[in-house]
This record gives C-alpha cells, sequence and structure tokens, in this order.
C-alpha cells in the first residue's frame, strides 16, 4: 500500500466529515487507507461515516493527548507513507501526489510538509528554525513589539527566504506532514509525554538526529482553518487559559528533553 491517511477526531465531527468529503473528492489514484481515530467518545461517527465510499478504519482510544492518538493510528499504518492530517485541513487538488512524488525522489526525506493558508488566502508560517529560552517571551509579551523581539521571530520563521521555494527546515508545524513509514520505524513516533503541542518539534528533532531530512514544500498547497486555542488571550493573559497552560508546560517539557541541545 502506497500511502495511510492518520486523522485525529477530539469533538469536531463536522470537520471531519467536510475532510472525508475532500478526500473523497480528490480521486486519489494510488492504493490507500484512512485510519480515524476518535478520543472524543463520539459514539455515532462511525455510523455516520458509513455512507462514505472510502477505505476507512475506524478506531476509538481515551484522550490522551494529540501524540497518544495520532501514535495509535501510526501503529495501524500499512502504508509506504503517512500523511498526518488534522481536521481543519483542506486538501488542493495534486497536493497529495506532489507531496509523494517528492518523497519517491528524495529518499533521504523523513518528512515532508506543504504550504498552509488562510481560507483568505493569506499565508500561514508552518515552518520554523530551532527555539531557544526565548519563545515564551517574544511570543506571548509586548516584547515580540521590540527590536530584538522581531529580529529573534524573524528568524525564528525564516523570514530571510522566499517561502515559495522548498528548502530543508528545522521543524514543520504539525496539521499536515507527510512521513515515510521506513524513517518512522527508525525514529520512532510521537512522544506521548507531551499531551499537546511542541510534539512535533520534537519529533522532527528526532528525524534530524537519525540523519532524515525534514523539508518544507509549498509546491503543494493546503488549506487550514487555523484558531490557536492556546492564544485565545493575547499576551501574558494567554497563560491563565487551560490550553496556554498545557501550551506552557509541553514547552518546559521540551526544554528539559533538549537542554543539552542548541
Amino acid at each position: 500500500m502506497k500511502l495511510s491517511i492518520v486523522i485525529l477526531n477530539y469533538n469536531t465531527p463536522k470537520l471531519i466529515k467536510y475532510l472525508l468529503k475532500n478526500i473523497q473528492g480528490l480521486g486519489l489514484a494510488v492504493d490507500y487507507e484512512i485510519i480515524l481515530v476518535d478520543n472524543g467518545g463520539n459514539k455515532n461517527l462511525s455510523t455516520d461515516l458509513n455512507s462514505l465510499d472510502l477505505p476507512i478504519k475506524f478506531l476509538t482510544c481515551p484522550n490522551h493527548g494529540f501524540a497518544h492518538g495520532n501514535n495509535m493510528g501510526i501503529r495501524k499504518a500499512q502504508g509506504e507513507y503517512v500523511l498526518i492530517l488534522n481536521p481543519d485541513i483542506y486538501l488542493q487538488p495534486g497536493t497529495i501526489e506532489s507531496m509523494l512524488k517528492f518523497m519517491d525522489e528524495h529518499q533521504q526525506v523523513g518528512v515532508i510538509g506543504p504550504k498552509l493558508m488562510y481560507p483568505n488566502g493569506d499565508y500561514q508560517y508552518s515552518c520554523s528554525r530551532w527555539p531557544d529560552w526565548h519563545l515564551p517571551f517574544y511570543r506571548r509579551s509586548g516584547l515580540n513589539k521590540t527590536s530584538a523581539g522581531q529580529a529573534w521571530l524573524n528568524n525564528y520563521l525564516y523570514l530571510d527566504y522566499d517561502h515559495e521555494q522548498p528548502r530543508q527546515v528545522d521543524w514543520l508545524f504539525g496539521a499536515c506532514l507527510l512521513v515515510r513509514q521506513k524513517a518512522i520505524q527508525e525514529v520512532g513516533q510521537f512522544d506521548e509525554r507531551f499531551f499537546m503541542y511542541f510534539e512535533d518539534l520534537d519529533w522532527c528533532r528526532r528525524f534530524h538526529e537519525k540523519k532524515w531530512q525534514v523539508w518544507y514544500y509549498p509546491l503543494a498547497q493546503v488549506i487550514h482553518f487555523h484558531h490557536r486555542d492556546s492564544a485565545d488571550k493575547s499576551g501574558i493573559k494567554g497563560l491563565f487559559t487551560k490550553l496556554g497552560r498545557v501550551h506552557m508546560v509541553s514547552w518546559f517539557k521540551y526544554m528539559w528533553k533538549w537542554r543539552s541541545k542548541k
């Protein structure tokens, strides 16, 4: 089998149906499967999807976070490649084929991510350099408006290069990632110590350690109906939200895990 598409659902049934109909309409020519993991306790979701003519495997699990749920799907994946998809993604025609072709032609690449676009056509920055301890200060406070903060963020988000061109990057945001199964077997799955956030950063770092390349590939584009739940409140106020605290906990876990690295 060429491709396994892993989708994790947590109380987003409308988005799931929209995404699956999107996939159905693509008419993919490759042999593929869809592994839908539900960790939101939606008992009717499987029945609701019976009308779709798609090769869907439906799995359920307790909600132990993004990494745990996606890992459950990855373990069931039979494809040469695994496509990790958030429910709030809309795939443009040719996107999957373009990414698969790139991976087939570049055997040293372990992970690629497409260009992410907002529904209004604005660009989402989805590849970054490795962060350091400045990240929460320059992302969650007024310091991002200082000259030092702007310089740090410009470097962090690769604003010094043309994002219309493919290139190797440090890491990719995990909303849409195409990953080589052979590389997963060597690197391992997501680290389940991260309940939510930073598991994608950690994963890409581990691919690098095993000498697998990570590429940003804007020749393939997807629409991402993105909403930063961890940043519903701006600045330091965001730390007092539940997801803001989860974000910071994951940040400290990441920093501790990689404390000996630059």
